[in-house]
């Protein structure tokens, strides 16, 4: 008797355990639903494509970004105003004007004019950190030219070799040679669209864009 009713036992016990069994299985936080990590393609951070932080070419806070560093228009040290002064009787080189405009505006966005990975284009794009001065002609008074190299008043070509000398870190070009010429012709060209209401401050006062919250930090459950 106690023999033939084991088996019915049994399985009676067995029916109960999967009677209590279901609701807990279902509250289980690793269950393929509730667990987050469980889903690969639902980790943002998970596939090296989809992370916007894995390419560093990508990456806008990457050292080589310009506004990272101190701001390279700065006061700094003092400047030999024989470096960046037109020897007199010196004439700019001279050529057809639509290739000098265009060779101008190729060195104007030219990083390897400078030491630093910086260009004309890097502080002056679309206009910024002209002053209010620039709209006026040349030889004209320069904050800066004034403040580091003791000039009054500044011609355009010396106020060229002057950024290549200071917030570019670069030696000056030839005083003859076509690439002054050119890169000169060329800030002229743009200065006489230049609107002083335009004028703008600092190019690395914009909002950081690596301030943002991180996309990969984890998020609250």
């Amino acid at each position: 008797m106690n023999i033939s009713a084991q088996p019915l036992q049994t399985a009676i016990a067995g029916i109960f355990a999967l009677g209590l069994a279901g609701p807990v299985l279902g509250q289980n936080p690793c269950s393929a639903r509730r667990n987050p990590c469980s889903a690969r393609s639902a980790n943002p951070c998970a596939a090296r494509k989809a992370n916007p932080c894995a390419a560093k070419k990508a990456n806008p806070c990457s050292a080589r970004n310009p506004c990272a560093a101190k701001n390279p228009c700065a006061a700094g040290p003092k400047v030999d105003p024989q470096l960046v002064t037109r020897p007199k009787g010196t004439k700019l080189a001279s050529g057809d004007r639509a290739e000098m405009l265009k060779l101008g505006e190729k060195l104007w966005s030219d990083t390897k004019l400078s030491t630093n990975n910086l260009s004309c284009n890097t502080c002056h794009q679309g206009g910024a950190s002209f002053q209010k001065t620039f709209a006026k002609p040349y030889p004209h008074y320069v904050a800066m030219a004034k403040d580091q190299g003791g000039f009054k008043k500044i011609d355009l070509d010396e106020m060229v070799q002057f950024c290549l000398m200071v917030p570019m870190a670069a030696k000056t070009l030839a005083w003859e040679s076509k690439e002054l010429a050119a890169l000169t012709l060329y800030t002229a060209q743009m200065q006489k669209s230049f609107m002083p209401a335009a004028a703008k401050g600092n190019p690395c006062a914009a909002k950081n864009p690596c301030a943002a919250k991180n996309p990969c930090a984890a998020k609250k459950m």
